[in-house]
């Protein structure tokens, strides 16, 4: 299939649509295209071609004709560059930050579609901006096709968390989310090649960790995944975090008594106990039908919807078999959005959930609960937000803000063993808490020296004498 000329700009410049194949799995036929690397050469293009699933005008005012690694510092957003096999640079686009990753057009052009249909699927991943090929300098000499991601408000790479040390509690939060972020890959049929910490971004989720999938250049998508697939991908997290975990303790950036082998053997061990939760065949007594509705219960407060099961009857009738059919992540979002607009993560949006009940139960036990859940954002989250000193309001993003605070009040009323008004309580953790909190949304634009020297790494090391990651596919018979 090859794709389609929306349009032509003045310039030069060709935009394209994407292939509208949307149900064929796994990688979509393309064009073999030399890198400017190849020994071979390649001919010079005469126009630009810019793959996008929208027309980003402001794309055409950045530098193509000059190599990523020359690009002009005013172009650039000040992200530091964790370990690549690939050039990368950050730049604003418009009001956003964008990463932009030099490449092959094969390698490009996969991983974008890739990531479309991961986005399709409503999977945690960056957002896929456009493919740009065609790259020339101004004396005709070919450059690399580029990918073109947007970055990710209010993530981190895992080595920003703390700018001091890693505590050995929170590298086992981040390897949850990770666990959790592969288990709803893996129920897609998405099978990653390159699970690592470092091909992952986080975000916070009241008190926990989203994980969020960066690069899915060796990923592929099938209809299902046989457990050799499962558990190949899997060895990959454990060796690769292994390795990471050794570079961080050898850095002096995690304490002393963490053990590299055995926490990234944790992945292992939370993986496999959440496959399990989701996906194992359950066998009761007939009796004990309500075991169906606890089961399911049971799913959802995991953050998981069952929208379809298959229940059972041995030859007896005496015993009935329940299996999970179709699971999928986001239940307390999808709650959270439905009730009142608000997009938050699976664990804040639990946490809001919670609040908005006990409000309802307090306030208006009889009431509908749409209106009240549309009481309790005017009532409660918006008077919130507001109440937040616009120079501070980019330490958090707002759901986690919330949720802190309402935290906050809990622990207020406990200590002192009364009923803490919310208006003291938003005051009382400004004041304490968000005054001292790094900037999150700007951390990254914006990094101080501390963390620049954290997130350094010897670039061309990485660039060239690190070890390609694992790209064999695994026996999908095993």
């Amino acid at each position: 299939m090859t794709e389609r000329n929306s349009s032509t700009e003045d310039n030069g410049a060709q935009w394209h649509d994407e292939p509208t194949d949307y149900g064929q799995i796994g990688k979509l036929p393309r064009f073999e295209a030399a890198s400017a690397n190849d020994s071979k050469g390649s001919v010079a293009s005469s126009s630009l071609s810019i793959t996008a699933a929208a027309t980003e005008p402001e794309l055409l005012d950045l530098p193509w004709h000059i190599a990523l690694e020359d690009w002009p510092a005013e172009y650039l957003a000040a992200l530091p560059r964790g370990i690549s096999r690939h050039i990368v640079r950050f730049a604003h686009l418009g009001g956003s930050v964008i990463a932009i990753k030099e490449t092959s057009e094969h390698v490009a052009r996969h991983e974008y579609h890739m990531l479309r249909k991961l986005a399709r699927l409503d999977v945690p991943c960056v957002e896929p901006v456009a493919v740009i090929t065609g790259r020339t300098t101004p004396e005709g000499r070919p450059l690399n096709p580029v990918l073109v991601t947007r970055h990710l408000k209010f993530s981190m790479p895992y080595r920003a968390l703390f700018s001091q040390m890693l505590r050995k509690d929170t590298l086992t939060r981040l390897i949850d989310a990770q666990a959790l972020l592969l288990v709803r890959l893996h129920l897609i049929g998405f099978y990653w090649g390159d699970v690592s910490l470092s091909n992952t971004l986080f975000r916070r989720d009241a008190g926990a960790f989203a994980a969020y999938l960066v690069d899915a250049e060796t990923g592929e998508l099938y209809p299902d995944l046989s457990t050799g697939q499962r558990e190949y991908d899997l060895e990959i997290a454990r060796v690769n975090i292994a390795g990471e975990l050794m570079d961080l303790l050898d850095g002096g950036l995690i304490e002393e008594k963490v053990d590299p082998v055995a926490t990234s053997e944790l992945i292992m061990d939370s993986y496999r106990r959440l496959w399990t939760e989701l996906t194992e065949k359950e066998s009761f007594e007939i009796g004990e039908r309500w075991r169906v509705a606890a089961r399911i219960r049971k799913l959802n407060e995991l953050g998981f919807d069952v929208e379809e099961y298959a229940i059972k009857t041995t030859q007896n009738g005496s015993t009935i078999q329940l299996q999970p059919k179709v699971v999928d992540a986001g239940h307390h979002q999808r709650r959270l959005l439905r009730l009142t607009g608000l997009d938050a993560q699976e664990n804040q949006a639990r946490r809001l959930l919670n609040d908005m009940d006990s409000f309802r139960a307090d306030n208006n036990p009889g009431m509908d609960e749409e209106y009240s859940a549309h009481l309790w954002v005017s009532q409660i989250f918006e008077p919130i937000v507001r109440s937040i000193p616009r120079d501070l309001s980019g330490k958090l993003e707002p759901a986690e803000a919330v949720h802190e605070i309402l935290e906050h009040r809990w622990y207020m009323s406990e200590k002192e063993n009364r009923h803490i008004p919310l208006a003291e309580a938003v005051q009382s953790y400004i004041d304490s808490e968000l005054r001292h909190r790094r900037d999150e949304a700007a951390i990254m634009l914006n990094p101080d020296t501390g963390l620049l020297k954290i997130l350094e790494v010897e670039t061309e090391e990485s660039r060239y004498g690190a070890d390609e990651s694992i790209d064999e596919y695994p026996d999908s018979d095993d």
